[in-house]
């Protein structure tokens, strides 16, 4: 697939939305529409057999969710990953990290947007105060057994793809150590 150009078509502060036109293998032509989103982090707190989750009122399907704390750096900057980690961990949940330990990327919906994302485990946690941001002044954060998240993610309960796909490689990570 070929791009013959791009148009942005809207902008704000979290993301842009951009129309490319493209020419295909066979030489037809067509459209793409691409979200274009900072990449993000989402750190898994794990203290034990406990993890920590938030729960957010998400606008676009209008319901509140258990998710992983997770996010982007404002105003579509870049930021390294670590770093963003650290600052989401604090701002949603007022947790310290003592360790942080990289997990994998996940590409978050690649047929619609760039945005991808950057998974750390985070251990020997302090508590503290939160730091939120305006749009997150709803969200609520607690601890959960392990098996009740998995149990959450069974019933349907906990849907968020990335937290699922974090948790695969938090999963993953423990199966590989001796």
């Amino acid at each position: 697939m070929e791009s013959l150009g791009t148009r942005q078509v809207y902008a704000n502060q979290w993301m842009t939305v951009r129309e490319d036109p493209i020419r295909r293998a066979d030489g037809t032509t067509g459209i793409y529409g691409v979200v274009d989103k900072p990449d993000y982090a989402l750190v898994i707190p794990l203290d034990g057999e406990r993890i920590r989750l938030v729960e957010q009122f998400r606008y676009p399907l209008g319901l509140r969710r258990w998710e992983f704390p997770q996010g982007t750096a404002p105003n579509r900057a870049d930021s390294d990953p670590l770093e963003l980690a650290g600052h989401e961990l604090r701002e949603e949940t007022g947790l310290r990290a003592g360790k942080m330990i990289y997990l994998g990327l996940l590409d978050v919906a690649p047929g619609l947007t760039s945005q991808r994302g950057s998974v750390f485990l985070a251990t020997e946690l302090t508590e503290g105060f939160h730091e939120r941001e305006l749009e997150e002044q709803d969200m609520r954060s607690a601890w959960f057994a392990r098996a009740d998240f998995e149990t959450m993610i069974a019933k349907g309960e906990i849907t968020d793809a990335q937290s699922i796909a974090a948790y695969t490689l938090l999963l993953l990570h423990e199966h590989s150590q001796p």
